[in-house]
């Protein structure tokens, strides 16, 4: 049930559709074969396998309802008994419903891959054998009301979501580092609302007033992550286009765990799958206790409809806390966003929320090499260009975190030419327990820094090529961490015979840390039927 939850609330909303109110519909489910060679350029062996896949790809559009699904599983055979990994589940679901004036439906949910131990090795391509890299699922589903009251408007949103986290292979680490837990699932609810006046219409300065309430419980330690706040915000117009904006508000957060059951080595006892059992007997223990006022203010430019910017300054969990975003739409197909942000969360948090701000149109990509959910994300027109995943991918890890960050998407699209750019930095300073049983991660930190270009155009009426760059660095300060650097390129060309589509595809990944480097080369060729 779990690996159906990408595609499930994507298909029901399209088949209630029918074909007379869509604008737009299109269903194709398919199933492909694949040829894949993988070359070790360090002196390694010659990977030879073969792979069967089935997939859908829907996109609906209508008045009231916007679907996009792309997901493929995949199962590998391999003559040589060198696999380790014998299938993978990819893929990418979003949808929209307005069920009434003001009042929404959304869903989501996606299939990728994560890197398991902040301190491993990086999985730039999803070719041949995985290291320190997991099988990860997350979906949400919610209702959003945004309506008017009078001169007020009102708005409100209620968002339930899960991650499902697989248990890791190997992770590439040295002997003798500490052990780090393995993340296994979490379930959290987080309700929003605000009402308020825009400014000029009952005062010449804008009110609103919001508040929130999130609540996770995490399958590990018995986990609990408790947060809410309210605030209040003045906008305040000094010129055409132009205004400062202030705000102050009050939170509490409190995350808590249980420590893990000790052998009589003192080592933590694992379960079948590698993850830390809870010590039945162990108190609840406090990671993190916040309670207190938190303030920022700053400017709003809006020049036109197509630019908008925001930038924010204040003191919030304890310290200075900056904040802002940017949004440029010179084509309709072409944009610009960048965010700049500062939030205490955890990896099931912070996942399913970036999986709520993608677009419910998303570019095609023909990614056999599987990269395609892993980083950027690219959209189709210029008020929703996309996100990037990577900074929550850097590890699935266990512990709450402090994450701060900045990231930009830009996209561009002209007749059948697409062009995308993503790329940001990422710090995550983790909260855990302290005085408990074990190692703690609590005060430790790590960074991401990732960059990714995409580009497809159409060759000819019943061809397409497509290509992709992206590199990436990862820094711990946990014992037992070298800074490791993730590299890779590919490229695709795809001709359709009507139904018939086949796929050539080359591409080079590797990664390099101190005193050790790895390289492969690889190719494929595939063949899929769309019914």
């Amino acid at each position: 049930m779990k690996r159906l939850v990408v595609t499930g609330a994507a298909l029901l909303a399209a088949t209630a559709i029918t074909p007379a109110s869509a604008q737009r519909a299109r269903i194709t489910p398919y199933v492909e074969a694949s040829q894949v060679v993988a070359a070790d350029l360090n002196g390694g062996d010659v990977l030879t396998y073969s792979t069967l896949g089935a997939g859908i790809d829907a996109q609906v559009q209508s008045r009231r309802v916007e679907v996009q699904v792309s997901y493929r599983y995949e199962h590998r055979f391999d003559y040589q008994n060198k696999l380790n990994n014998d299938h993978t589940h990819s893929g990418l679901a979003t949808v929209k419903a307005a069920v009434a004036p003001g009042l929404s439906i959304e869903a989501g949910g996606i299939a990728t891959r994560t890197r398991s131990d902040v301190r491993g090795d990086v999985q730039t391509s999803n070719v041949g054998n995985f290291s320190n890299s997991a099988q990860v699922f997350s979906a949400y589903v919610g209702p959003n009301l945004a309506t008017h009251l009078g001169p007020m408007f009102v708005n409100g949103a209620y968002r339930f979501g899960y991650t499902k986290v697989e248990a890791p292979g190997s992770t590439g680490l040295a002997a003798g580092q500490p052990r780090l837990d393995y993340y296994d699932d979490s379930k959290v609810h987080v309700a929003t609302a605000s009402v308020g006046v825009k400014s000029g219409t009952v005062l010449p300065v804008g009110i609103t007033v919001s508040g929130s309430y999130t609540r996770e419980d995490a399958g590990q330690l018995d986990q609990r992550f408790e947060g809410k706040w309210g605030r209040g915000d003045v906008v305040l117009p000094i010129m055409r286009g132009l205004a400062l904006a202030g705000g102050v508000g009050y939170e509490q957060i409190k995350i808590s765990q249980r420590d893990a059951l000790l052998n009589g080595a003192g080592q933590p006892v694992l379960d079948g799958a590698g993850r830390f059992r809870t010590d039945p007997n162990s108190p609840r223990r406090i990671a993190y206790d916040l309670d207190g006022v938190f303030w920022d203010a700053g400017v709003i430019w809006k020049p036109s409809r197509r630019t908008f910017f925001e930038a924010r300054v204040g003191r919030r969990y304890g310290s200075m806390s900056y904040t802002g975003s940017l949004s440029y739409q010179p084509t309709p197909g072409s944009g610009i966003q960048i965010g700049v942000y500062d939030t205490v969360q955890t990896f099931g948090q912070q996942l399913n929320g970036g999986l709520s701000n993608l677009p419910t149109s998303i570019a095609s990509s023909t990614d056999p090499f599987g990269n395609q959910f892993q980083g950027c994300i690219y959209g189709t027109t210029s008020a929703a260009t996309g996100g990037c995943m990577n900074a929550v991918l850097a590890s699935a890890t266990t512990s709450a975190y402090r994450a701060r960050g900045v990231t930009g998407v830009a996209v561009m699209g002209r007749g059948g030419t697409r062009f995308g750019i993503g790329g940001g930095w990422a710090k995550r300073d983790f909260i855990a327990p302290t005085g408990g049983t074990g190692f703690t991660t609590n005060g430790t930190s790590d960074t991401t820094i990732y960059g990714q270009l995409f580009a497809s155009t159409d060759v000819g009426a019943n061809g397409s090529l497509q290509g992709s760059v992206l590199g990436s660095y990862y820094n711990s300060d946990i014992p037992g961490n070298d800074g490791i650097y993730g590299w890779g390129a590919n490229a695709a060309y795809t001709h359709r015979f009507g139904r018939l589509g086949a796929t050539l595809s080359t591409g080079i990944f590797g990664f390099e840390r101190d005193g050790e480097s790895s390289a492969s080369a690889q190719a494929l060729l595939g063949l899929r039927y769309g019914f």
